[in-house]
């Protein structure tokens, strides 16, 4: 959902605005069990600014999945992109931060090719990747 909230970061007057761009349930049920979507992305940190989040809840509690926070829709389609979301580092909480990358259409004005990256689609480096059970993660040795 495109609301262009994200464009105003990080000024922290963003969270005394009176007018939240929020995802009505209503709207929520309607793409996801008319039109059969099962993900989401909207650019505010909350799916609604209800008392309850009972939008946020509605989906949590039927096994829909959703990205907050998700910056850059204005340089995506409307229509005609296919989109890739890496997956997150967890750490025991429920969300953490994802990459998205947005395939679109040849012609679309944003973006580049992956044939004019070098690194594309990943930088090359002469150290491996190996797990670091102390700190969780991945990290180059």
């Amino acid at each position: 959902m495109r609301s262009d909230w994200s464009k105003d970061w990080p000024d922290p007057a963003l969270a005394t605005r009176k007018s939240f761009p929020g995802v009505s349930l209503a709207a929520l049920k309607f793409l996801h069990l008319e039109r059969k979507i099962l993900f989401h992305g909207h650019e505010p940190l909350d799916t609604d600014a209800t008392p309850t989040l009972e939008g946020e809840s509605w989906l949590m509690h039927n096994g829909y999945a959703q990205a907050e926070g998700v910056t850059n829709l204005d340089k995506v389609p409307p229509i005609g992109a296919l989109v890739a979301i890496g997956f997150p580092k967890l750490g025991g909480r429920t969300g953490g931060y994802a990459r998205f990358i947005a395939i679109c259409p040849p012609d679309w004005k944003y973006g580049v090719s992956s044939r004019q990256i070098a690194e594309a689609p990943l930088p090359r480096s002469d150290r491996t990747l190996e797990f670091d059970v102390v700190r969780g993660m991945r990290v180059r040795k």
